[in-house]
């Protein structure tokens, strides 16, 4: 089978001079730079000089010379590897991206086909296909339609993060780092400086009484407001690992536009990442973030990790009617063992527990797992997170009184009730 036209010809490592060799790692880079990787000139010199000196004896070592030179964060080596196979001519995967040039049949898909190339990298590989043709014996419109852009704004505002481009990607991410977070007031304990309170402060009655004026009125005081807590637990386990991304550029704008936010990660173990992203670049906060993580994309111990939040974080950050968001589609791999006591002491130490679930967004979704039927009788909301929408349809959610169960939720509480 002949290669795809599109793909640069990249001979065998141990072919050719070293002029083609560099050659095809400088187009190797640009692929890597186009399916949304940050690859720069001085990451493909160091790249020609890491091969040098590495040799090119074993595919292995080749493999991983250039993943240590272009691959700097988790969420980049499932997109290197894909574009590491089917650049440097892998059979199998070249044999797959050329059925998806062949005509579709409906036929059953094989199981050990069932993982699809990226979509970034399809595009990266075949930057003309999906476009429309060119019309050049057709006079050019002069008419401008302005509605078709209001149609990509709310295609995007619908469209899944899971099945987005690499520039819808990047537009989404424009648009996550501008949420703002309207959250309303609580009252507080405490007390400050007012002309007309409920109180008399007596400490500044009689500091205002020493002066030589004497006193000339009493000093007030009124309850001091403050936003409430907001808990972030987001879950980055191998299910999640298509939406982790997302979550994280969302926690890192909403830590950044108000204090008081307290972020965690959890997989197998629980990561406090609150710090890291407080940092004002984003690309600078997730790189700190993913240096601190070590449970990537791996099994989820939704149990354990809640068991040592409660007992570690609780009280330091649950404190004046905290909102805790848990973002997870609670797929437990330990059979949701402890989970329910762990959720439901979770919920008596907040004011507010909301549980965002990617899942949610088929409407025929059951909470049939055991993991899924521990949480739900213990959450105040149950809502989808999945695109824009449903993250603009969070903060209004946020922003507003806290309102009664949903109809469907309600339900389900009460079905778990009864079993």
């Amino acid at each position: 089978m002949d290669a795809l036209p599109d793909i640069p010809a990249a001979p065998r490592p141990e072919e050719g001079p070293r002029g083609k060799l560099a050659t095809n790692i400088v187009h190797f880079a640009r692929t890597l730079r186009t399916a949304g990787l940050r690859v720069g000139p001085g990451q493909v010199l160091r790249a020609i000089e890491a091969v040098e000196a590495a040799g090119l004896k074993k595919r292995d070592d080749f493999y991983w010379t250039l993943h240590s030179v272009f691959v700097n964060r988790r969420d980049q080596r499932e997109i290197f590897d894909q574009a590491f196979h089917v650049y440097w001519r892998n059979p199998r995967l070249l044999e797959k991206m050329m059925e998806m040039l062949l005509p579709q049949v409906g036929v059953p898909a094989d199981p050990d086909q069932a993982k699809q190339l990226s979509r970034r990298l399809q595009e990266a590989l075949q930057p003309g296909r999906g476009q429309a043709p060119e019309e050049k014996d057709e006079p050019p419109e002069v008419e401008v339609e302005a509605t078709f852009t209001v149609s990509d704004r709310e295609v995007l505002q619908h469209r899944d993060f899971e099945q987005m481009s690499q520039a819808e990607i990047d537009d989404a991410l424009r648009a996550i780092s501008r949420l703002r977070l309207p959250v309303p007031e609580r009252r507080t304990r405490r007390y400050r400086s007012a002309r007309r309170g409920p109180r008399v402060d007596f400490r500044a009655s009689l500091r205002r009484a020493l002066r030589p004026e004497g006193l000339t009125e009493l000093r007030k005081r009124e309850p001091r407001r403050r936003p409430p807590p907001l808990v972030i637990l987001c879950d980055i386990s191998g299910s999640m690992a298509r939406y982790t991304r997302m979550f994280l550029h969302f926690m890192h704008a909403i830590t950044n536009d108000r204090d008081r936010v307290y972020c965690f990660t959890f997989g197998t173990r629980l990561s406090n990442v609150s710090r890291a992203l407080r940092n004002k670049d984003v690309d600078v906060a997730l790189q700190k973030a993913s240096a601190q993580v070590e449970d990537w994309s791996g099994g989820t111990r939704i149990g354990q990790t809640l068991h040592e939040f409660n007992n570690k974080w609780s009280r330091r950050v649950l404190g004046q009617g905290a909102v805790v968001l848990l973002i997870t589609d609670g797929l437990d791999r330990e059979g949701a063992a402890g989970l329910e006591e762990e959720m439901e002491r979770l919920h008596k130490s907040c004011s507010r527990l909301i549980w965002l679930n990617p899942l949610l967004r088929y409407g025929a979704y059951e909470p049939k797992s055991q993991g899924n039927r521990a949480m739900l009788p213990h959450v105040d909301e149950f809502r989808p997170v999945h695109n824009l929408e449903s993250l603009a349809g969070l903060i209004a959610a946020l922003g507003a009184a806290p309102a009664g169960a949903d109809k469907r939720l309600a339900s389900w509480q009460t079905e778990l009730r009864k079993e």
